[in-house]
């Protein structure tokens, strides 16, 4: 099909277009921008230069891709937005450019939903299938794994890596590395055990959640120093990828892990094995 553009709004001659674009009254799209086939922008969402967007991709009204990075040391120069396919931006929501200082990109991935008054700031990496709940936000460079979900008014702090199928809490604040497959919640975050429920939703099979758990209650229940357990774990469970990765995400972190908490807040409870749907 044709493309749909609103008479009112300012499609720069150098931008991209693929097929099946349709514009909005007033939106905006500056030059070098690239916007794939089924691309929607409705009314006054505007898309900056250095901006390139794949197919079927969303942009409510007023969001705003490719602002300039909220960097003292940024003079200017061409760093980019980088989106994958079939992602929804919703209102007010805005996604800044890269820097020098870091990669030279933003990237999000294919199929994030991004809800109203988001905001992804410089350098940061999301992959497929993540999900930011209204006004959360995320400091530069911060990498969030697939199919993680950040939850309303949650703020993550600069250069903190969320691993994939995280769940983070609502009104958190986040300030070190939080694993794969876990649950962190807290204004000073702490771990509470495994996002079970977000795991079964992702098709992952019972032997290897709880070989996940068990590798969860070996890193962060025991009383073995981090590095001994780890390298228990990979002795004993590194044959499943999953467990794998969660080992190799622990072991890598500069920014240390998200404590574990040994206590739900009603009554001390242990947590082990109860939150998130965990059996």
């Amino acid at each position: 099909m044709a493309n749909s553009i609103d008479k009112t709004a300012m499609v720069h001659p150098g931008a991209r277009l693929g097929k099946d674009v349709r514009i909005g009254p007033c939106c905006v799209v500056e030059d070098n921008v690239t916007l794939g086939d089924g691309t929607v922008l409705d009314a006054f969402a505007q898309v900056k230069s250095f901006s390139r967007l794949g197919a079927n991709n969303h942009v409510h009204s007023y969001a705003i891709i490719g602002g300039t990075p909220q960097h003292l040391g940024f003079k200017g120069e061409e760093t980019w937005v980088e989106m994958g396919d079939r992602n929804v931006v919703r209102e007010f929501a805005t996604v800044h450019r890269g820097t020098v200082q870091g990669i030279g990109k933003t990237v999000v991935g294919s199929g994030c939903m991004l809800m109203a008054y988001v905001h992804v700031a410089h350098d940061c990496v999301l992959g497929d299938g993540v999900i930011m709940a209204n006004a959360s936000s995320l400091a530069g460079h911060v990498e969030i794994g697939s199919h993680a979900i950040v939850s309303g008014m949650s703020g993550v702090h600069q250069f903190v890596r969320i691993g994939e199928f995280a769940f983070l809490g609502a009104m958190g604040g986040f300030g070190q590395d939080v694993p794969p497959f876990t649950i962190a919640t807290g204004v000073r975050a702490k771990l509470h055990g495994l996002n079970t429920i977000g795991l079964r939703r992702g098709g992952m099979d019972r032997e290897t959640i709880m070989a996940l758990k068990r590798a969860y209650q070996m890193i962060f229940r025991s009383e073995m120093i981090r590095e001994e357990a780890l390298a228990e774990v990979k002795t004993h469970l590194g044959h499943f990828p999953q467990v794998a990765r969660l080992v190799e995400f622990i072991a890598s972190s500069t920014r240390g892990v998200t404590p574990a908490s040994t206590t739900n807040g009603n009554g001390g409870v242990n947590l082990v094995g109860g939150a998130g749907g965990e059996e």
